[in-house]
């Protein structure tokens, strides 16, 4: 074979290995941004590089794979429902006091399907992993939350949060049969409207449509 030949070739064959590689690795991406959906983004957002974002992300695939995750039993979904419903009718009284439960309500969920519950941000990262989509909504409740612990929150901060709470409670319960509002359920949490219980307040300040 001619040094031409043989130059020609090992460039074929290095531009084929490229576009394998290429291949793979892309591959690879699209599979992340299937799994993660927007937290893709933000985690690449916040790392400033693809490369070290995708590593992360792989990183919680793997802690997420050691978990031993279980399904509630028909018994478990019905006690979280109820106890659901129990703090909406809470937040008409005392909407402080609610969202408290609710966060209590659901780190023990959290707790139950088999998720660590110790440390904020490695919750987050194996959460990720099958909850990427309402993940965000609980990241915005535990903020509501934290303000609420220091007296900062208003009362639609508080109706807020029990609506994002709500939004991971009904993804990590595995059915959508969980209401907004006392004495209501739907059949697709993502065809009710975002609201939350009217505390007393509201109705004392709501006017007499009845004259």
């Amino acid at each position: 074979m001619s040094p031409i030949l043989t130059i020609v070739l090992i460039i074929v064959i290095l531009v084929v290995i490229a576009a394998i590689v290429y291949g793979v690795q892309a591959g690879r991406r699209k599979k992340l941004q299937s799994t993660f959906g927007p937290e893709y983004d933000r985690v690449v957002a916040d790392t400033g590089n693809r490369t070290e974002a995708e590593k992360e992300l792989r990183d919680r695939e793997k802690r997420h794979a050691e978990l031993e995750l279980k399904e509630l039993s028909p018994e478990s979904q019905a006690k979280y429902r109820a106890a659901w419903e129990e703090l909406q009718i809470q937040f008409v009284d005392t909407p402080s006091e609610a969202v408290g439960t609710a966060d209590e309500l659901v780190t023990q969920l959290i707790s139950e399907r088999g998720y660590p519950t110790g440390e904020y941000d490695e919750q987050l990262g194996v959460l990720s992993v099958e909850h990427a989509s309402t993940l965000q909504h609980y990241r915005d409740a535990h903020e509501i939350s934290e303000r609420n612990t220091s007296g900062s929150a208003s009362t639609e901060d508080l109706r807020q949060a029990l609506v994002h709470y709500r939004a991971l409670f009904a993804d990590l319960l595995g059915t959508s049969a969980v209401s907004t509002n006392p004495g209501t359920t739907t059949s697709d949490p993502d065809d009710e409207p975002a609201t939350a219980p009217r505390t007393a307040a509201d109705s004392d300040a709501a006017p007499d449509k009845s004259r």
